[in-house]
């Protein structure tokens, strides 16, 4: 099941995507060139193959510019598409339409690349237990976007920000004088339901988690064999994380060591947009 995201935090987002568009004079391209009152059809066409995520948000940039557009969709996010398919038919004011189509598409464009990303990494370890994982890598202001996208895509979130769970990483370790510190002082000062994670480099570095205690531990840029050593010496007590260095060409085989989750930064960092078009007839 895919939660949806709450409508209020979609057209925030939205919003403001359309006033940067609108700048200081609004849309003067469409303003000069079609009648105020023309109307319009339009389809919104997959150009790819993959996975669709975003429909809400390019639902609300049409609404935002005008109450009057209704927007139909064609399919439900996270649903498989191909080249052709109709994804969303629309029809109301043109001008509105077309003051609105980049934003829209670019939301359609930026999510459906994320969950079509996703779905490949998802794919790609299926043969396996573990889970594929976001990161905080995400487009400043478009995190809980972005996240949901992966959950589109067959994958799941890591924490949303630094307020919902505790990731003791390197540096934290370094400052606070070493692992076994760090986590004493970590859970002396959290809530009994805040989660506690730390990042490890070495199998020492495991061992002394291990004795100090952790919910989860994730294992950084390991080698495979490190990998199969770290998961047999947890035995279980706690979830094992894989994060560093991870591809599509490498994934499966970091799947194959029996850890939990792999966390991968590319996810939203790097997904290439997905291609949609809209085709629109004028009306008189």
């Amino acid at each position: 099941m895919i939660y949806e995201l709450p409508p209020m935090l979609v057209e925030e987002i939205v919003r403001a995507a359309l006033a940067e568009d609108l700048g200081r004079a609004g849309d003067v391209t469409t303003q000069a060139t079609i009648p105020a009152n023309a109307q319009a059809n339009a389809a919104i066409v997959a150009r790819d193959r993959g996975v669709v995520a975003g429909l809400a948000a390019a639902r609300a940039a049409f609404a935002l510019a005008d109450g009057g557009i209704m927007f139909e969709a064609q399919a439900n996010d996270g649903d498989q598409i191909a080249p052709e398919l109709l994804i969303a038919l629309v029809s109301g004011p043109a001008r509105a339409i077309l003051t609105a189509e980049r934003v829209a598409l670019n939301f359609l464009g930026r999510l459906s690349g994320v969950a079509t990303l996703t779905a490949r990494y998802v794919e790609a370890v299926a043969a396996a237990s573990a889970r594929i994982c976001d990161t905080r890598k995400t487009t400043p202001l478009l995190r809980a976007l972005e996240k949901y996208a992966v959950r589109c895509g067959g994958g799941v979130n890591h924490r949303f920000g630094l307020d919902d769970a505790v990731l003791i990483k390197d540096n934290h370790i370094a400052v606070a004088g070493g692992v076994i510190p760090a986590l004493r002082a970590a859970k002396a000062n959290v809530g009994h339901l805040v989660k506690v994670e730390i990042e490890v480099d070495t199998l020492d570095q495991l061992r002394e988690v291990l004795d100090e205690g952790a919910d989860a531990v994730l294992l950084d840029n390991m080698t495979l064999d490190d990998l199969r050593r770290a998961v047999a010496l947890v035995g279980g007590r706690m979830i094992c994380e894989a994060s560093g260095g991870v591809t599509l060409a490498n994934v499966a085989e970091i799947a194959q060591t029996g850890v939990d989750l792999i966390s991968v930064g590319a996810l939203t960092h790097s997904a290439p947009s997905f291609d949609f078009g809209l085709d629109i007839e004028i009306s008189r």
